[in-house]
């Protein structure tokens, strides 16, 4: 799937908009096919479109198996871009909503950053990384702190 984005606010509204879907295609069509990603869930890094694409099946799966539609904000959002390259900024903030009544499940915030470089007249993220910050004294991560 070839999906021109025109400008950086398109890639981040296709993230939206695909993840509330669970449209993995369209999710994935934001990524260049030589993706890094350092990721806060599982695995310390993912190197390239498929391994990246399993990971998206799975989460994807589990979000439909769980009943909840995911709704995806970005707050605080900074974009510093050029011609041919974008830096993003921004805590992204994913809510579990139940799909039959509605109800807010649950929801966490994320650190993000992403890099973005033009290619064919078109946005793509080629480097993705997502954080949280830690409690010294248990190591585990601080949700929500925004």
């Amino acid at each position: 799937m070839k999906v021109n984005f025109i400008k950086v606010q398109d890639v981040l509204e296709n993230y939206k908009s695909s993840v509330y879907e669970k449209n993995v295609e369209r999710f994935l069509s934001t990524y260049s096919p030589e993706i890094h990603i350092y990721d806060c869930w599982g695995n310390w890094e993912s190197k390239g479109i498929s391994p990246w694409k399993a990971n998206v099946e799975e989460w994807f799966n589990g979000l439909r198996a769980d009943g909840v539609s995911l709704h995806v904000d970005f707050n605080d959002l900074v974009v510093e871009e050029n011609l041919n390259l974008a830096f993003v900024h921004c805590a992204v903030t994913f809510a579990a909503h139940d799909i039959e009544s509605g109800e807010k499940l649950r929801q966490m915030t994320n650190r993000f950053t992403f890099g973005l470089r033009n290619e064919n007249d078109s946005w793509l993220i080629t480097h993705e990384h997502s954080s949280l910050p830690i409690n010294m004294e248990t190591g585990k991560g601080l949700f929500n702190l925004r």
